[in-house]
């Protein structure tokens, strides 16, 4: 996976053709009303991000998004404006080489659909998968269950760029809620293709084995400063940035700028280049306490 390229008239194409309009809701834009079977982790056994002509130097972008309770205004967000944002300013800002997205969707262990990922690409395909996510919508605001998508990144993908240069892929969940602290093995024994699990999984389990070939961020949706999501914090400190609800709409250019500050930019320079929203993101960016090991960043 992960041929072709990006333009914004392909989005444009996909917007018209599924009928996304400016009033549209998440439940107009998001059609599935149940999970797709390709989408299903239990049928996967692997999601590749290879080189090829067109991207000889692959990176793997993973988003997770959060699809529990109220957060549909997420996935609305996304597929209205920030995919189209994003994908564009990676391709014209290259702050990293190649790029090649997947889209997850994250809920509970207990749901129906507690984790669906798409294939990782580098065109328009991305939106037509995004598209067939299932807004389950199960629950509410307490913890979610955002390292199942660390367990299917250090488990189930495979990327040339860690597997060829060892160089890390970026993972980034996004939602409003901190995360459990274990996952019971149970769970990933009905969730996931070949998985033998004899013990509980710890989230800090689970993010040193994903962040060993990808960079992984949180960004914490929320609606007061105060706000702190401790179990995430203890699996990946420092790298959980906060963002105000009512600035969702910041999130392409605070996607790129972890990217550049994981890449070693100064965070000053890189919240400067948004003009009227450097404070946002200079703000979102200085809870942000990144240490270099000898393969890169770790925690």
């Amino acid at each position: 996976m992960g041929h072709g390229s990006y333009t914004s008239s392909d989005w444009t194409a996909l917007r018209k053709s599924a009928g996304i309009s400016h009033t549209a809701t998440a439940n107009q834009i998001f059609t599935s009303r149940n999970m797709p079977e390709n989408l299903n982790p239990r049928h996967i056994a692997l999601r590749e991000a290879r080189d090829s002509d067109d991207h000889p130097n692959s990176t793997p972008v993973m988003i997770g998004l959060d699809v529990t309770g109220s957060m549909g205004y997420l996935a609305e967000e996304i597929a209205k404006n920030s995919l189209n944002e994003t994908m564009l300013k990676l391709y014209e800002m290259k702050p990293i080489p190649d790029p090649q997205l997947m889209f997850a969707a994250i809920g509970d262990v207990t749901d129906r659909a507690p984790l669906q990922v798409t294939q990782f690409e580098s065109d328009i395909r991305i939106g037509k998968q995004l598209l067939q996510l299932w807004l389950e919508g199960q629950g509410g605001d307490g913890p979610e269950d955002y390292p199942l998508l660390w367990y299917f990144a250090a488990r189930h993908t495979a990327c040339d760029s860690w597997l060829i240069r060892k160089k890390p892929g970026y993972l980034i969940t996004i939602g409003d809620a901190d995360c459990h602290r274990e996952i019971g093995a149970t769970y990933f024994n009905r969730i996931f293709c070949g998985a033998q699990e004899l013990n509980n999984l710890t989230a800090q389990k689970l993010a040193k084995e994903a962040g060993a070939r990808f960079e992984l961020f949180h960004i914490h949706l929320t609606s007061s400063i105060s706000t702190r999501v401790p179990n995430l914090e203890a699996a990946i400190p420092g790298r959980i940035v906060y963002l105000p609800k009512n600035k969702v709409d910041h999130l392409p250019k605070l996607i790129i700028s972890l990217m550049q500050v994981s890449a070693g930019m100064d965070i000053s320079v890189s919240a400067a280049q948004w003009g009227q929203s450097s404070g946002v993101i200079q703000s979102c960016l200085s809870s942000l306490q990144l240490r270099r090991g000898n393969a890169g960043f770790s925690f």
